[in-house]
């Protein structure tokens, strides 16, 4: 029986439902033009849910002296010189009427005793500029866009998993895919694309990322339409994501953590931290923390599970109860641990792309005409080491610059582009992946592949494991070729789990590459047997199969920026 078919139209698809996405789709709306955005999850589960620490802005409201120059500095001296500095300087400048979008929203910020904003440190910001609500900022950032989208009456499909972007020509018209629920099908047509699906963290076996989530969809719908990646390899690891239960290794155990003064113990007891930054020791940079953890952990001086200990025990317990309440439930939960006097035991977990599919520092737009990425999909803002806090602010401005592009130009078209050709040929590859029944299980080698990456292309990398890391993967692109996809009563899960191994066989191939061809440690990035930055590698990396690896040379700094770059320090603040 051929499945039911749905046929949509719009001016914009927004495809992805987390806060980039939701926040184009409110630029949409709000400049009358059409949009509807689909996505996978569930509206109130989107990843962004999950960021807790807060949104930069130079609002000033705390440290009179800042600026958003000073924000743009900062940002370029974490990023280690690899983000781009059109980019950096948009998102520094548009920060703050992202606040106040939110604000406008509804968002309920924490504020200080005379209504301002509050601002906090975070990480290595010269001034306090992190604006927050609680710990759970992420979520109150997605329940004001959630309202306002409803407020609006922009309509959301929350169950659809989009296989193909639609292109004829280098030019985007739409994309397909299939109902998680029912396996129906939707054609839907529109003049221009925003890719808002994250990163690509999923692929490896510890993640902040949940199950299903992050697995790299971004990269393969823009490489598969036309799209280049630019740095791949830059894939930030948190230091403490916890190791049990199996199903949410790597879930995090806030920074906030180590801020209110948990202290990081090897196996044998030692503060270890004092050997690789002694002078901040846990408030280190969290790519110091995280090589720190993973070398203890290396050298065996890590638990049998292989992690090492953070230990609160020593802290009061009315400071964890009430400083770190979320890290205190979250541990009952899930191991039915009080940590309030006993040890967490945690471990580096990938926690962010960097990289993404390159886009134009103006209005992220692609290689393909009509097609924008933003959010955790794209790159350009973050480099080899993410400032913390401009996750959430990166999301506000290109969701608007973005949301702003893509309207324009459905506006300035003349006429709507389609092709039945593409139309059908999608079609056809989800008819015949759902008809594979061969003797490959896709999870086990989703399994297979997080275990590759994080072999091979974790915290540490080298050359001969880069290279074994690439055989490896091209047995297992052998191996996907012989999967089976079954429908069952569940629905069509089975079918999406299908897409996402492609799609993490795709990042994996791009960022395997992308870390043999970058022979420098620099941020997150270390290679072992290249253990000193080389500045002729202050480039990005720029990968399609067509072409692949491509040095490209990053614009120069503004004087006036250049200027204010200094080395902040992190003593007695949040860390990213």
């Amino acid at each position: 029986m051929r499945a039911r078919k749905h046929q949509l139209a719009t001016s914009v698809l927004v495809i992805g439902t987390g806060g980039s996405g939701l926040r184009a789709a409110i630029e949409l709306a709000e400049t009358g033009v059409s949009a509807l955005a689909v996505g996978k999850r569930g509206l109130d589960d989107a990843h962004t849910v999950l960021a807790a620490g807060g949104i930069n802005a130079a609002l000033a409201t705390t440290d009179a002296a800042d600026t958003w120059e000073q924000h743009a500095a900062d940002t370029l001296q974490e990023g280690y010189l690899l983000a781009d500095p059109r980019t950096v300087q948009i998102v520094a400048q548009g920060a703050a009427q992202g606040i106040h979008d939110l604000e406008r929203y509804g968002m309920r910020f924490d504020r200080q005793p005379d209504g301002r904003i509050a601002q906090r440190y975070f990480g290595a910001h010269t001034y306090r500029r992190t604006a927050f609500a609680g710990d759970y900022t992420g979520l109150e950032v997605q329940r004001a866009l959630l309202q306002h989208v409803s407020r609006l009456a922009i309509p959301v499909l929350s169950t659809v998993y989009v296989t193909e972007l639609l292109v004829d020509d280098g030019v985007v018209f739409g994309a397909y895919g299939f109902d998680l629920v029912d396996g129906s099908r939707y054609v839907i047509h529109a003049d221009a694309v925003i890719l808002a699906t994250g990163g690509h963290t999923r692929i490896w076996r510890r993640t902040s990322s949940r199950r299903d989530e992050n697995t790299g969809d971004s990269l393969r719908l823009a490489v598969e339409a036309g799209a280049r990646l630019r740095d791949a390899e830059l894939v930030q690891f948190h230091p403490s994501g916890i190791l049990e239960p199996e199903n949410a290794a790597g879930t995090l155990v806030s920074e906030a953590a180590r801020g209110e003064g948990g202290v990081l113990l090897n196996s044998l007891g030692e503060r270890f931290m004092a050997r690789y930054d002694p002078e901040r020791m846990e408030l280190s940079s969290r790519d110091r923390v995280a090589l720190a953890s993973y070398t203890e952990i290396k050298e065996g001086r890590g638990t049998d599970a292989g992690g090492v200990w953070l230990d609160l025990s020593h802290l009061p317990r009315e400071t964890i109860l009430t400083r770190l309440p979320r890290v205190h439930q979250t541990l009952l939960e899930l191991q039915m641990l009080d940590i309030t006097s006993d040890p967490i035991e945690v471990a580096p977990t990938a926690h962010y792309s960097m990289g993404g599919v390159w886009v134009r520092p103006e209005d992220h737009g692609t290689d393909v005409e009509g097609l924008y990425a933003i959010g955790e999909a794209a790159s350009g803002l973050h480099g080899a080491n993410r400032l913390g806090g401009n996750s959430l602010v990166e999301l506000l401005v290109y969701g608007r610059l973005a949301g702003q592009a893509a309207g324009d130009y459905s506006t300035g078209l003349t006429g709507q582009r389609r092709s039945l050709g593409a139309v059908r040929d999608a079609e056809a590859e989800v008819d015949r992946t759902l008809s594979l029944d061969g003797g490959q299980n896709v999870r086990a080698l989703q399994r297979t592949l997080r275990n590759l990456m994080t072999e091979h292309a974790g915290v540490v990398r080298d050359e001969d494991g880069l290279r074994a890391g690439l055989a490896a993967l091209e047995d297992l692109e052998s191996r996907a070729a012989d999967v089976g996809v079954h429908v069952d009563i569940s629905g069509f899960q089975d079918l999406a789990h299908a897409y996402d191994l492609r799609s993490g066989l795709l990042a994996a191939r791009a960022t395997l590459l992308c870390a043999l061809e970058r022979r420098e440690t620099r941020g997150c990035h270390n290679r072992s047997d290249f253990p000193e930055l080389d500045p002729e590698l202050q480039v990005n990396l720029v990968w399609s199969p067509s072409t692949g690896v491509r040095q490209e040379a990053i614009p120069p700094i503004p004087t006036d920026l250049a200027a204010l770059m200094h080395d902040v320090s992190a003593e007695g603040k949040l860390l990213e």
